[in-house]
Parts: C-alpha cells; sequence; structure tokens
C-alpha cells in the first residue's frame, strides 16, 4: 500500500501498541516489510486472555521481531476497576501511558496502534484517549478498512488474517459493575470451554452472576445440539447459563 509506505518513510522509527489482533499484526508485518524500525509493544494485563499473548508471541516470532511485555495492573486503576460507561477512556489512558513511558526510554518518540478505517471514531472514549496521548494510527490515516486489512493479511501470509475481532475480557461486564480479576477469570475459562466445544466469534457475557452466552446466528443449531455440554462446561463458573436468542451482531 502506497499510503504505508509513504507513513513508514516519513515515519522510520515507531513504538506499535500490539495486541496480536488483526489489525496490529498486518501493521507490524507493514512497518517491517518498508524498512522501519518498528518495536511491538504488548501491555499484559487482566484483561487480555491468555490466547491473545500467545498469538502475539506467535505473529512476532513468524516475522522474526522481538516483542516487549509490559506488565500492567490494571484493575489498581480504581476508576478503571469501578467500570464506569466511559471506562475505556482510563484504560486506554493507562495502557498507552504505560507505552509511552516505556517507548520514550527506549528512544522512541512516535507511538502508533492498529486502529483501522472501519472503526468509527464517533464519540469513543478509547478513541478520545488515544488523541490526546498523541498515538497515532497509520491504517485509519491511510484509508485502509478492516475488510482490505484481512485481505492484505491474507496475501501476506499472515495467520490472523481470519481471526474474529476480539474485545478485552472487561467488555464482558455491565457498565457500573465492579470488575474483579476472579470475575474475568471466570469469562476467560468459560469462554476457554466454548472454543473448545468449537464455538467461535461469541461472547459469554455476566449478567447478575449469570453467564449470557452470544453466538452468531449460523451456530445457533449448534448451540442447541451440545446445550448439555455447554450447560455443563460453561456453568462449571457459573450459577446459570442463558443463550440469547437474538444472537450475535458484528461489532457488538
Amino acid at each position: 500500500m502506497t499510503g504505508l509506505n509513504q507513513f513508514f518513510q516519513e515515519n522510520p522509527k515507531a513504538a506499535l501498541g500490539f495486541s496480536g489482533g488483526v489489525d496490529s499484526s498486518y501493521l507490524l508485518y507493514a512497518g517491517i516489510h518498508y524498512g522501519a524500525e518498528i518495536r511491538p509493544y504488548y501491555i499484559k494485563t487482566a484483561f487480555q486472555p491468555q490466547f491473545e499473548f500467545e498469538d502475539a508471541k506467535r505473529l512476532c516470532a513468524g516475522l522474526g521481531v522481538e516483542m516487549t511485555v509490559i506488565e500492567l495492573d490494571i484493575l489498581s486503576h480504581e476508576t478503571v476497576a469501578g467500570n464506569p460507561a466511559d471506562r475505556c477512556y482510563y484504560c486506554k489512558s493507562e495502557l498507552f501511558g504505560a507505552l509511552k513511558k516505556r517507548a520514550f526510554e527506549d528512544g522512541y518518540r512516535v507511538l502508533i496502534d492498529g486502529t483501522n478505517a472501519s472503526d468509527d471514531a464517533g464519540d469513543r472514549p478509547g478513541m478520545r484517549a488515544l488523541k490526546e496521548m498523541e498515538v497515532r494510527s497509520p491504517l485509519r490515516e491511510c484509508g485502509i478498512t478492516k475488510a482490505e486489512v484481512r485481505r492484505l493479511s491474507k496475501e501476506a501470509g499472515l495467520f490472523t488474517w481470519n481471526k474474529p475481532a476480539y474485545a478485552c475480557l472487561a467488555t464482558r461486564i455491565p457498565a457500573g459493575k465492579r470488575i474483579s480479576e476472579e470475575m474475568l477469570t471466570k469469562v476467560e475459562m468459560a469462554e476457554n470451554a466454548l472454543f473448545d466445544l468449537g464455538f467461535t466469534d461469541f461472547r459469554v457475557r455476566v449478567l447478575d452472576g449469570m453467564a449470557r452466552i452470544q453466538v452468531p446466528e449460523d451456530q445457533m443449531g449448534k448451540m442447541f445440539e451440545l446445550r448439555e455440554k455447554v450447560c455443563k462446561e460453561v456453568g462449571a463458573y457459573f450459577g446459570a447459563v442463558m443463550l440469547d436468542m437474538a444472537g450475535r451482531r458484528p461489532g457488538d
């Protein structure tokens, strides 16, 4: 992509907030491809499931680049743990604040992330935090959409090309309900159980101590077929298991 080529010519040294997801993985590949000194920083918190960390390590190993891991106790931030409606603003501020500090110590002055042109900036709290932290989003700046990122990733041979979008574990807990590490662990274990049963692109949301499962419409039949197994596996972590009959819609 000419746009990214130009971006990395103008910014040949950059620190990337790296998650191991589709967007940041392609951005890392592109930076390397266009000859930039791009360094991936993975900020490890209780909000990221273990499989995301493993995917991030695998991607970096495949590209032959070292990944810097920053350990952050995000729940020690009282406002984040309190889970207000704009929690993402405070969380992103903490994450990229830690990234900025470490990156500056390592000699990087340009911070970038994987926000793409399909992401609706609107009044999203997380986007506001990125703007305040002066984090640039090359994919968005160059007009590269999610669909294009997937296509380009597939052409580049990146295993992340068809990886489902995955919001952090904190999004499974309703705003206003305090977030605990114990609850995040329960969600992660329940979702791991569904992965093992062959489900994809789903969510296990917490509702008054119960698990509310959302799966895409085309997996509803499978959910009914495996009802007993789902209840047993997910019920090991929650008092009751419910299925959202409306299904999970993209972006939800």
